[in-house]
């Protein structure tokens, strides 16, 4: 198999993820505003229920097809398309504020904002794909860790900065949403300054793509993941996991203002803590260079994750110390999962297919999610949000102690893959 990644690769890969850092900081900022938003002007969390199941359903439609297109189009040309988009789409938005029609009709901003999910439908797999053809492979754990570090610093400063525009706007949404447009106009610079590698062409015994249907390419993402030891079972432990956590996603903005009188800040804190947990474990992450016992790390990370969720259920109202506490170990712990789980795949999947496998792990690792984001807010008006909380933890925990005792996942040795990436090649060479 050819190796595309090279030094001058990996420097124009800096670049390019320096805009993606700026990009996202924008993104970040005006779903914590709409999100706000639309809680404290419903007070439902049916609408909170709705509006994230709408963001995330394209999401899990179209990564299939996304990430096929990735391995078969210029992969710059897809994420700069789909960031125009995006800030188009951020732009409506604020035409509906200027025009007094949001506040009236909230349920319109809602469904505008799902086109922003079909948006990162074609931009996440895009740049998963991109990373192992401009890294080299001794720097991918420690680039997805660093990866992971810097994202997190946005997502720690992304909510601040949401909430003081919020508050400085008089939560005039239409303001703070300029800032995705504004992200966007600076995020697109370094995109068009450097070159992508193409990977059409690279293995030259196969059928040209352009003779290859969109299902056989999906198909074949499939027959890949059947070929690493393992990652089905782990592919059905984060569909579970995906719908379990889905009511804290939704919910969290309701339950800090409705079960501990918090406000905008009080949420942006909360995240704060989360993000700082993040940072420390990015951190850990991308000065590791390689970590050994991949899979029992994993599944112990996934078992306390899950347990320190039942925090939200009996945190007294109002004893935010508590909450800050919990969601600081838990950030603390889902970069490490994350970078083992990423540097799997990206370490055993030839890289011209990395973009049909990571549409196709991702469509499936996030399947429930939208089911669990509508079940969020019904659930919690039938029992309260609390016990849902509750029972997530209970289940999540149960499910990765079933998992972990009652299949060979912890049997499969990911500290020596070179087997396994060598049957792939051998297919595909």
């Amino acid at each position: 198999m050819e190796e595309l990644a090279n030094e001058k690769t990996f420097k124009s890969y800096l670049v390019f993820w320096s805009g993606q850092l700026v990009s996202l900081m924008g993104s970040l900022v005006v779903q914590f505003a709409i999100v706000w938003w639309i809680t404290e002007i419903t007070r439902n969390a049916l609408f909170l229920s709705l509006g994230i199941f709408l963001y995330f359903l394209p999401i899990v439609l179209l990564a299939p097809i996304a990430g096929v297109l990735a391995d078969r189009l210029n992969r710059k040309t897809i994420i700069l398309i789909a960031d125009f988009f995006q800030a188009l789409v951020t732009v409506w938005i604020i035409v509906l504020f200027y025009l007094n029609l949001a506040d009236l009709n909230p349920l319109a901003v809602i469904l505008i904002n799902s086109l922003r999910g079909v948006c990162q439908a074609f931009h996440m797999p895009t740049v998963s794909a991109i990373i192992p053809t401009m890294v080299p492979k001794d720097k991918l754990s420690r680039i997805n860790g660093v990866t992971f570090l810097f994202t997190s610093l946005m997502q720690l400063v992304g909510p601040m900065i949401g909430a003081v525009l919020m508050a400085i706007s008089g939560n005039a949404l239409e303001v703070v949403l300029w800032v995705d447009v504004f992200t966007f106009s600076i995020a697109v610079f370094p995109l068009l300054l450097i070159k992508i590698p193409s990977v059409r062409g690279l293995n030259k015994n196969n059928k040209e793509t352009n003779d290859t249907s969109f299902l056989d390419e999906f198909k074949e993402g499939i027959r890949i993941i059947k070929l690493i030891p393992g990652l089905i079972t782990l592919l059905f432990l984060d569909v579970l996991i995906n719908f379990l956590i889905a009511p804290i996603n939704v919910l969290l903005p309701l339950y800090i203002l409705e079960e501990h009188s918090g406000d905008v800040f009080s949420l942006a804190i909360l995240m704060l803590f989360l993000n700082g947990g993040m940072i420390f474990g990015a951190v850990i992450t991308s000065l590791k260079k390689e970590w050994k016992h991949k899979i029992s790390v994993y599944f112990g990370g996934m078992f306390i994750v899950m347990g320190l969720i039942s925090v939200f259920g009996f945190a007294p109202s109002g004893f935010f110390i508590l909450l800050w506490i919990g969601v600081s170990f838990i950030g603390f712990i889902l970069p490490i999962i994350n970078t083992i789980y990423i540097t799997i795949i990206q370490t055993t999947v030839p890289p011209d297919k990395l973009g049909r496998v990571s549409s196709v792990t991702q469509s499936i690792s996030s399947s429930m999610f939208p089911i669990g984001t509508l079940a969020a807010g019904p659930l919690a008006i039938a029992v309260g949000m609390r016990s849902v909380f509750l029972f997530s933890a209970i289940l999540g925990v149960g499910s990765v102690f079933l998992i972990w005792r009652f299949t060979k996942i912890r049997n499969v040795d990911y500290d020596n893959l070179e087997i396994i990436t060598e049957k792939i090649n051998n297919i595909y060479d």
